[in-house]
């Protein structure tokens, strides 16, 4: 009776290098992005600025990126309005316009899905703590701040009604 060879992996290949010009369109819509965090981004609008099909910017971007696009902007949003808690005395009402969100119930439950409290909180916290934050370049501040979005906020929200643990990158790391 012949011997099987060991099972394969089920290992999905690298994704193949995009192509030069698809990355330079894909860098325009998410600085554009950037730049008005503030504005509606949907798919279609993306894709616009890209010059691509939606499908094809979608998948794009997250294979360019490592996450989809609103996951991306909603990112930049809340970095943004961390940024607005710390450094200035805006209410959180008016934070949350400036950022982009047309409800200020949404924006306090996607901001303590991801910042992991309350704008409140975040803003007592901030004060609370007394920092030469002068010293440090605005590049590095915002990378310690960026939320971390590696699953979907309604991912994190099931996971915590089912009682699963989520692990964070840091966590992972220590491993």
């Amino acid at each position: 009776m012949p011997v099987d060879p060991a099972p394969e992996q089920d290992i999905a290949p690298d994704p193949a290098p995009q192509d030069p010009e698809l990355l330079r369109r894909l860098l325009r819509a998410k600085d554009r992005m950037d730049a008005a965090s503030h504005e509606e981004w949907p798919v279609r609008r993306l894709a616009r600025v890209s010059r691509v099909s939606e499908a094809h910017f979608a998948r794009s971007f997250k294979q360019a990126f490592g996450v989809p696009p609103h996951r991306y902007l909603l990112t930049r949003r809340i970095e943004r309005a961390m940024a607005l808690l710390r450094d200035t005395g805006l209410s959180v009402t008016d934070i949350a316009f400036q950022t982009g969100w047309s409800s200020l119930g949404t924006f306090g439950r996607q901001f303590r899905d991801v910042a992991g409290a309350s704008p409140g909180k975040i803003r007592a916290r901030a004060k609370a703590t007394p920092h030469a934050l002068d010293v440090v370049p605005a590049c590095v501040l915002i990378a310690a701040h960026r939320p971390n979005l590696t699953i979907a906020v309604l991912e994190k929200r099931r996971r915590a009604r089912a009682g699963i643990k989520i692990r964070t990158r840091k966590k992972e790391r220590r491993r």
